[in-house]
């Protein structure tokens, strides 16, 4: 029987936890003593979330809350790629946080490359965002799941459609 096994290496985030973690964020804010009266919102767009607030300090103050409730969520804090700070009308501060969604090129290049140089038996293909592993062996699959593992890439990585 040569039949092949395969899974996909994507970075990707659950919508829906981004959204009530921003809702939470936002809860927070409304009832902390030091940001209540700053006019500080979190807007979430489609693949940004814009923050306005009054001073760079309140900023911080955001990030922090923002990230914690990401984390209380299962969401990686590698999906957040903050932008500079602008300033804003009335001396107020805003910043644009992008949302990481897919694996660059490059990265994916490298992925294929480290998956190629290490292990002779598995092919690794880029499609899109995403980068397909195939081998005949699920063992080498997760030898390879488990490799992947070990590198610190600046995106976080999924595997997904184990078959």
């Amino acid at each position: 029987m040569a039949s092949s096994y395969s899974f996909d290496v994507v970075s990707d985030f659950d919508r829906q936890e981004l959204v009530n973690a921003i809702d939470q964020t936002v809860r927070e804010i409304g009832t902390r003593y030091d940001l209540k009266d700053t006019k500080t919102t979190v807007e979430l767009g489609e693949d940004i979330v814009t923050v306005n607030t009054d001073s760079e300090f309140t900023l911080e103050a955001v990030h922090t809350i923002l990230q914690t409730k990401a984390a209380k969520r299962s969401l990686s804090l590698k999906i957040f790629d903050y932008g500079k700070v602008e300033s804003a009308s009335g001396s107020r501060v805003r910043q644009e946080i992008k949302l990481r969604k897919g694996i660059a090129a490059d990265l994916a290049k490298q992925i294929s490359k480290l998956i190629r140089d290490e292990f002779k038996k598995v092919q690794a293909s880029i499609q899109g965002d995403a980068v397909r592993v195939s081998a005949k062996s699920k063992d080498e699959l997760q030898a390879v799941i488990q490799r992947l593992k070990q590198e610190d890439y600046p995106v976080d990585l999924q595997f997904t459609n184990y078959r």
